[in-house]
């Protein structure tokens, strides 16, 4: 029979669209997301095609039914946001770690072939090494940082004690349709682009020169994609970027080039946690899986761009 592929958090932006790409290639899909960030929105394109369990990934029973059957799990679900974690490290600690290690157990008492987890360059911590590469010592500065290493730990652990095969995917910045600027926590590019279509200044934190590996989203499902499939990868921790970085200011100057019209700006103090710089070697997960992006920064902004106006309208 056919794989049976599992997203957790798979209302959300990464895995609503990591679920159409399945779903688009004929696999069999199961969500499972409480719905607290993720929204059946999100799955309006494929909501006939796709099984939606909703659950919360604290609840080890029902993280145990939704796993029944199931052959291969994309983990997605989690509590996000650097900032998020600092206001609230116990809820940040229980879903994303605990919630990882009952996704773990589960997919061990069912006999799932490969758990791939979604982890974070919060990891590396504030380090001046760049590129990161993962062999860099974690040196994680915020609660959601921890969490997420943790989570790491945990996958390693049940591939070296147990045999369940896992692979962590240490994502830098992803961005792209769906993902939301409703909430004080969200990303900054969504931000951006809300306060560009209202009119408004755009909220800059710091003096703007902090630099990101933003990531569009259809390189991230590629390497969820590659990673669940890949013999012989069982274990592995790997970098999912651009490789090079890009500063806020230069995303508000090519969102003006797009509008038209320089963005007016404010700035305000610098986020609590947040990291100076980050860039990503990804020359592991090139040799190891054939990864390489399939959208450049500049063009996965115009499509973001885009997509972002025509809801706007």
């Amino acid at each position: 029979m056919a794989d049976l592929y599992l997203i957790t958090g798979g209302a959300g932006f990464i895995g609503s669209n990591l679920a159409e790409a399945l779903v688009r290639d004929g696999e069999r899909v199961r969500i499972l997301d409480n719905f607290s960030a993720g929204t059946m929105e999100n799955l309006a394109a494929i909501k006939d095609r796709i099984e939606i369990v909703e659950a919360d990934l604290r609840d080890f029973d029902a993280v145990r039914r939704a796993m029944q059957g199931v052959t291969r799990v994309a983990h997605q679900g989690a509590l996000r946001s650097v900032e998020r974690s600092v206001d609230d490290p116990i809820s940040s600690d229980a879903v994303n770690v605990q919630g990882t290690l009952h996704v773990l157990q589960a997919a061990r008492e069912n006999g799932v072939k490969r758990v791939v987890y979604a982890s974070s360059s919060s990891a590396y911590g504030d380090t001046e090494v760049l590129p990161k590469t993962e062999d860099l010592t974690p040196a994680p500065i915020s609660p959601y940082a921890v969490s997420k290493l943790a989570a790491e730990h945990y996958c390693r652990v049940y591939s070296r004690l147990y045999g369940l095969e896992t692979v962590s995917l240490r994502y830098f910045n992803v961005f792209g349709p769906k993902q939301s600027p409703d909430s004080k926590y969200a990303a900054v590019i969504p931000l951006f682009l809300r306060s560009a279509f209202k009119n408004e200044p755009i909220v800059i934190h710091g003096d703007g020169e902090q630099s990101r590996d933003f990531t569009y989203i259809d390189n991230v499902v590629l390497a969820n994609r590659l990673s669940l499939t890949t013999p012989g990868i069982g274990g592995e921790v790997f970098n999912v970027a651009c490789g090079d970085r890009h500063s806020l200011l230069e995303i508000a100057d090519i969102f003006g080039q797009f509008m038209g019209r320089k963005l007016e700006r404010t700035h305000i103090e610098t986020r609590r946690g947040d990291v100076k710089h980050t860039q990503a070697s990804i020359d592991r997960i090139a040799a190891k899986t054939g990864y390489r992006p399939v959208v450049d920064f500049e063009d996965g902004l115009r499509l973001t761009y885009d997509w972002f106006k025509s809801q706007w309208k």
